[in-house]
Formats: C-alpha cells, sequence, structure tokens
C-alpha cells in the first residue's frame, strides 16, 4: 500500500492508538471491523479495535497497536487510503487507550486513568446538555413572542434579586453535573445516619465526613479530598439498595 499524503493533519502526541476518521457511516459494524483490522494487521499487532454504532460515534474508529512504532507505520502510509469509496483520515489519538495503559502500568495506574475518563466525559455531557437546554429557549433572532408569552417587564432601578423564571438561564440535570469533591445522595433509608453512611462511603480514598441536614431526613451530603475519591464512591454506590424495603439511592455530585 502506497504511502498517500504522510502525517497529513497529524497533531496528537505519538501513542501506540490510531485514530481514524472519515469512514463510510453506511457499511455495517462488523464489515467496517473486518475491513480495519485486514488493513491496519499490516503494520503490526492490533490489540484492540474500537468501532461503535451510536450516532455520535459513526464514521470513525479506534486502532489500538501493542507499540507506538506500528502506529506510526500505519499512520504514514495509510494516511489517504480510500475504504469503501472514502479517503481515510488518520491521527494519533489523544489520550492512550485503556487497553495500553492497562499493558503499560500497574492497576492502580490504570484506575486513575479510567477515572480521568470517565470525569471528562461527565464534565462534556454536562457542557452539550447545558448548551442544548440553551438552544431550545433561545427565540429566533427577530422572532415575534408566542401567544399567551408574557412580554418582558423593564428591572426597576436597584433590583438586585435574581430572576425565578427557569428560562433565565440553562438549568444542568443532576445526572449531567461535573464531578467535584462533594457528593448529594438520596432517597436515604430514614435509619441511616452518619455511622452508617461512614461505613459505606469511608471505603473510598480521601473521605472527609458525612454531613447529614437538620430537619431532613434521607439525604445527606459526603465529602472528599479530591475529586478522584468522589467519583470513584459515585461509580460504586449510585443504585445500590439499603435499608429493609431495599430503597435504591441516588448519588450525585453536589450542584456548585
Amino acid at each position: 500500500m502506497a504511502a498517500v499524503a504522510a502525517h497529513a493533519g497529524v497533531t496528537n502526541p505519538s501513542n501506540p492508538t490510531v485514530y481514524v476518521k472519515n469512514l463510510e457511516e453506511r457499511i455495517k459494524l462488523d464489515q467496517l471491523k473486518e475491513a480495519l483490522t485486514e488493513i491496519f494487521s499490516e503494520y503490526g499487532n492490533v490489540i484492540e479495535l474500537v468501532a461503535k454504532p451510536n450516532l455520535k460515534a459513526k464514521g470513525q474508529a479506534f486502532v489500538v497497536f501493542d507499540e507506538t512504532e506500528a502506529a506510526e507505520r500505519a499512520i504514514k502510509e495509510v494516511q489517504g487510503f480510500e475504504l469503501f469509496d472514502k479517503p481515510m483520515l488518520l491521527d494519533y489519538a489523544r489520550t492512550k487507550s485503556d487497553a495500553t495503559v492497562q499493558r503499560e502500568g500497574p492497576p492502580e495506574a490504570f484506575e486513575a486513568h479510567r477515572r480521568r475518563r470517565l470525569a471528562e466525559k461527565e464534565r462534556k455531557q454536562a457542557y452539550e446538555s447545558a448548551e442544548a437546554q440553551k438552544k431550545l429557549k433561545r427565540p429566533a433572532a427577530g422572532a415575534p413572542p408566542e401567544a399567551g408569552t408574557a412580554r418582558p417587564v423593564k428591572a426597576s432601578r436597584g433590583a438586585g434579586l435574581k430572576s425565578s423564571n427557569p428560562a433565565a438561564g440553562a438549568v444542568i440535570p443532576e445526572e449531567y453535573l461535573p464531578p467535584n469533591k462533594i457528593l448529594f445522595v438520596q432517597n436515604l433509608p430514614e435509619d441511616y445516619g452518619v455511622d452508617g453512611l461512614t461505613a459505606i462511603f469511608g471505603r473510598f480514598e480521601g473521605f472527609r465526613e458525612v454531613r447529614l441536614v437538620p430537619g431532613r431526613r434521607g439525604i445527606a451530603f459526603v465529602e472528599y479530598e479530591a475529586e478522584a475519591g468522589a467519583i470513584s464512591a459515585k461509580e460504586n454506590t449510585a443504585g445500590m439498595a439499603l435499608g429493609e424495603e431495599g430503597k435504591v439511592v441516588k448519588v450525585v455530585y453536589q450542584r456548585q
């Protein structure tokens, strides 16, 4: 396979994972994976090939080699090669794959990598959710107000209160809140106090304390020294059932 536009558009730091885009989206996933495996296996040992069927991931794939040199050879020679009548565009992936991190380091390194990736994914989801809500609430330029819609009232001089109108700003759903070091735990059984919750949440790195809300049952705040501990706790406790009635607990990040 002749080299085509070697390294054209390659911008990310070298690593064993090749990011492939501009793939034909109408090809069945199994057929696409088979073709990619056949092409890239010529340049080294492919330990993983990731291509997903969801709409956002269509047209792209990740090819994970066991060494960076193989990824470099593939990018040099496959760049621009036509697959199903579309030229493939290649670059190094922005981050190392899970498979690569597992091969290169101890288990704790992989766990830290996985937490960072999850935190980044949740931040992105929160941002996309907020942007989508803004678009829904933003009227088209020059569009007249809908029938029955109240006209905006000019604020009186000196008014400093925040608007109670929910359309005044996008509210991020709880499940998409960005990570921070404090968790908000809901739907707790009434008999679960500080000791019971400490026994559950104290197992995770950097645990500081459990705080109950005076006069409010069924909720609590759990604080950690850093985001990593909160992320791990949220992953491992969300959806767990507690108490005799098996109440399913909801665990989200505290809204800031």
